[in-house]
């Protein structure tokens, strides 16, 4: 609990207040748009998702609380059991959980129901952190970073598995800054970035392909013809295992990079041919209508395309609020989770759109100096993690209402409808108040003590 060893207002000092404003206001924001993408054109309102958006909202205000005012070493010690249990959920998930828009990614009864991925990726956040912190310059060595990598990669499975390729994403961004900040080794993170890009193009390549060109993908069919590219896993495998007998009898630095670059076709040919078998046709479609949304105007298409219209439509100031078109005919599909940001495009224009990028970064320049000014190395990672995963959501969501990103599926955190999501947001912005609240404590050696 919070104690105080000095006056009530030192304590209400240490707060950051900045990036509690900004999060309130972003809530408020998140509200009036659940509220408007629930109205029809005549006026009537046709959906109650803005009042549990309020209750969702008012209770994820109690779990930011919580989790400022508890010292968050607590949470350090509590971490692997955290994570071991929320990789439980997950595979549960994927194997019995409910199927909503083509992915088995909630768990519940009725309409009620969380989804374990959104709180995997602060479990994910916690238990990284927890390693990072202890084997410190560690992170530098190979077997090291592999293993945090594998920590990373446990939950990105299942996730992947459900199928939720659009989640599983986010953690890409979530454990490159980490490790990053924790000093990683840039060609390490290198591997990892070339890997994860080209198993994705690798993976989506011949389906996108065929659909815009009406042709297989010529010579690429070495790494994506699943008739041929297991003779190449073999060549790759060979070759890899080869240059690592050259390095260790003759010490060549070529037989390195040998090993490096057969290490990453190896795994992104692996990695791309389970993508492919994994793909559903709704997946592949968004791929092509990204590139060419008006192969499909009337089917795929039709999201993309409703939504750069309603931003469009909204010019400078706006249409105003709850006058708008799109949402209130119920041309954007997905309104109040996926599309929220287009619904303010159209009724607050460009001037709205530019008010909530500058709460987002409000919020993650916030975050930034937080976890940059920590006092210790477990504080640091987490907030790095954090900032990273409302960076990522952001940025992707937003992007993707103006056309300029692939549709994934992710939240608009804060804004977006849905509860799970909305208290992963809280939660991590009550762990960077939490060691916001630290520091603060640290520099003036009083006020709010946090047990």
């Amino acid at each position: 609990m919070l104690r105080s060893d000095g006056p009530q207002a030192g304590r209400v000092r240490s707060l950051d207040f900045s990036l509690l404003a900004a999060t309130v206001a972003l809530l408020i924001v998140g509200v009036l748009f659940v509220y408007s993408s629930g109205v029809a054109s005549d006026g009537t309102v046709v959906s109650n998702e803005w009042l549990k958006q309020i209750l969702w909202g008012a209770s994820g205000l109690g779990l930011l609380a919580i989790f400022a005012v508890t010292n968050h070493q607590r949470f350090k010690a509590y971490t692997p059991y955290v994570y071991v249990a929320t990789l439980v959920l997950l595979l549960f998930t994927a194997l019995i959980g409910r199927p909503v828009n083509g992915a088995r990614s909630w768990l519940g009864i009725g309409e009620l129901g969380i989804q374990p991925s959104e709180f995997a990726k602060v479990a994910t956040i916690l238990v990284l952190a927890a390693y990072l912190s202890e084997i410190g310059n560690g992170i530098r060595e190979l077997p090291r970073f592999l293993l945090a990598l594998g920590l990373v990669a446990a939950p990105v499975v299942l996730i992947a598995l459900q199928p939720d390729l659009g989640t599983a994403l986010v953690y890409a961004p979530i454990f490159l800054t980490m490790t990053l900040v924790a000093g990683a080794r840039p060609r390490h993170l290198m591997f990892v970035v070339t890997v994860g890009l080209l198993t994705v193009f690798l993976g989506v390549l011949p389906a996108v392909q065929q659909q815009i060109l009406g042709h297989e993908p010529g010579l690429w069919r070495l790494l994506t013809d699943p008739s041929i590219s297991r003779y190449t896993l073999l060549v790759l495998a060979g070759v890899v295992a080869l240059s690592g007998l050259g390095f260790r009898v003759f010490g060549r630095r070529y037989y390195y990079w040998m090993i490096y670059g057969g290490s990453v076709l190896l795994l992104a040919a692996a990695g791309g041919m389970g993508i492919a078998s994994r793909l559903q046709d709704y997946q592949i479609m968004r791929l092509v209508i990204f590139i060419d949304p008006w192969i499909d105007p009337r089917g795929a298409g039709w999201n993309i395309i409703q939504s750069v219209t309603a931003v469009g439509a909204g010019g400078f100031s706006g249409a105003g609020f709850l006058e708008g078109t799109q949402s209130h005919l119920r041309y954007l599909p997905q309104q109040s989770t996926d599309f929220i940001f287009s619904i303010i495009g159209e009724e607050w224009g460009f001037l709205g759109g530019i008010f909530v990028l500058l709460l987002f970064a409000a919020l993650i320049g916030r975050g930034v100096v937080i976890f940059y000014s920590a006092r210790d190395d477990f504080a640091t990672f987490v907030g790095a993690g954090i900032v990273a995963m409302f960076f990522f959501h952001a940025f992707v969501n937003m992007g993707m209402a103006m056309g300029i990103m692939p549709i994934t599926g992710i939240p608009l955190p804060f804004l977006s409808y849905g509860g799970s999501s909305l208290w992963t947001g809280m939660i991590g912005v009550g762990l960077l108040a939490n060691i916001g609240l630290a520091r603060a404590r640290g520099r003036t050696g009083g006020g709010a003590q946090l047990r």
